[in-house]
């Protein structure tokens, strides 16, 4: 009986982190709770730091954290409010296709301060822009043609936008905490980060 309890106990107590990990609808509001942090989040991390932290990646073909700033950089040029704008003026015209590598040329000569102080800059004119669309369900159920994925609506795209965000925010972590995985010690086996 107290085995059973036990076992009633641990289903239940399973049950509720379920409900807790249950994804939430798109909401322009949550998002924008996101998406208007990204460039201080960046700038608390990154502000100051040595090259050391900003400029090593975690080997051949990936991005260091001042590649991934710039990575973003080339987004809120290229991708999501010009994609936004497609969508909305009905344009069933694929999407111009993004470009991956345009980082590496656009960073070229530029510091990680001057990378921090221009995001922030782009990213509060998109979502100044973004505001200035007054969205409602209807503009958000648009289509637009993705090059690759086909049709999407801006919901997605906004949705993706947020999603983006934080795994880059994520990734930059990453990559900086891999500069000590030789360091730690037996501790490796406790940080997730670095596996």
């Amino acid at each position: 009986m107290k085995d059973k309890l036990f076992r009633h106990e641990i289903n239940a107590n399973l049950c509720g982190r379920i409900k807790n990990q249950l994804v939430m609808q798109f909401d322009l509001q949550k998002s924008l709770e996101i998406l208007e942090r990204t460039p201080s989040v960046l700038t608390a991390l990154l502000t100051g730091v040595s090259n050391d932290w900003t400029q090593n990646n975690e080997g051949s073909e990936t991005w260091s954290p001042f590649d991934v700033l710039g990575h973003l950089i080339v987004g809120e040029k290229t991708d999501w409010i010009p994609r936004t704008e497609i969508i909305l003026s009905g344009s069933k015209e694929p999407f111009p296709p993004f470009d991956m590598k345009a980082q590496f040329e656009a960073s070229k000569g530029k510091t990680m301060d001057g990378l921090l102080e221009e995001f922030s800059i782009l990213r509060n004119e998109n979502i100044a822009k973004l505001k200035s669309f007054e969205l409602d369900e209807q503009k958000l159920n648009q289509v637009g043609t993705h090059p690759a994925l086909g049709e999407v609506t801006l919901r997605q795209m906004l949705a993706t936008w947020t999603a983006h965000d934080l795994g880059h925010i994520a990734q930059i972590s990453r990559v900086m905490a891999k500069q000590y995985k030789s360091e730690v010690g037996p501790w490796i086996q406790y940080l997730g980060i670095l596996k």
